[in-house]
């Protein structure tokens, strides 16, 4: 005998994930699947809940198969739609420039960078708990409401840390002349203009970060070059230097305060 309890609850969660994903229609589209039609919300229900057009529910293990699918594509979007991209290329980077190949691991870079993105994020955060999530546990709002107002805060955040040359960039490649004001920009135009204004700042921090380790290079191979030492390899020898630079500068903290000031607020 199937659990109620548990069934109701992956149903609740394929509606939360499915009403995620209209975030990223543009927005005509948007407009058109939640308001246009009278019955909107009442059909996304019943999308969940009828798929044979005979009534029948979704089994459970249907419904967690098609949860699963859309948990694989998720989480990808909400890293994309946060800071998380910056931080973690940044990381990387340094990694690179110190001349570190796992140290510090995969595992450790990928931690830091979630709990950093939470505090960069936290503002936001508390926007959509403070604005969706405890109005929707009250039941003051629907559910499509709590994802539009959580997706208005994703959306600010991510206007103010665009680039215009990358937006004008998508839209034009959308065939858009212009938008009335900021918040009208559709998630599709956004969303593309967004990552790539992330992967462009995240390239100009780490090329500040890389320059003096390469300066240490340079000169511990002109070093060995000019003693005759041809055959020593200089990494081995300016690691240890550019480890001694980076803990004496406190480089850690000079790193993790520099990228959570370059998020506009």
């Amino acid at each position: 005998m199937r659990d109620p309890l548990r069934h109701s609850a992956v149903r609740h969660t394929l509606k939360l994930a499915l009403a995620a994903l209209i975030l990223l229609l543009p927005a005509e589209l948007a407009a058109q699947a939640t308001q246009a039609t009278p019955g909107a919300s009442e059909a996304l229900t019943r999308a969940l809940d009828d798929v044979s057009g005979d009534g029948a529910p979704l089994t459970l293990s249907l419904q967690i198969l098609i949860l699963m699918g859309l948990l694989t594509i998720l989480p990808s979007l909400v890293l994309m739609m946060t800071s998380f991209t910056r931080i973690i290329i940044v990381l990387s980077i340094l990694r690179q420039a110190l001349g570190l190949q796992q140290t510090p691991p995969n595992q450790v870079l990928i931690g830091l960078s979630l709990f950093l993105s939470l505090f960069v994020m936290a503002p936001s955060i508390e926007q959509i708990n403070t604005r969706a999530i405890e109005p929707y546990g009250a039941d003051q709002v629907t559910l499509e409401q709590a994802v539009s107002v959580s997706g208005e805060v994703f959306h600010a955040f991510m206007v103010k840390q665009t680039r215009q040359t990358d937006l004008k960039l998508f839209m034009g490649l959308a065939k858009i002349d212009s938008v009335e004001s900021p918040e009208t920009i559709p998630f599709s135009i956004l969303l593309p203009a967004f990552v790539t204004s992330e992967l462009k700042t995240a390239f100009q921090i780490g090329f500040m970060i890389f320059l003096p380790f390469l300066i240490i290079d340079l000169v511990v191979a002109s070093t060995l070059m000019a003693l005759g030492m041809m055959m020593l390899s200089p990494t081995i020898i300016s690691m240890p230097f550019k480890l001694l630079l980076f803990v004496l500068v406190d480089g850690w903290a000079l790193t993790m305060g520099s990228l959570a000031g370059s998020f506009v607020t």
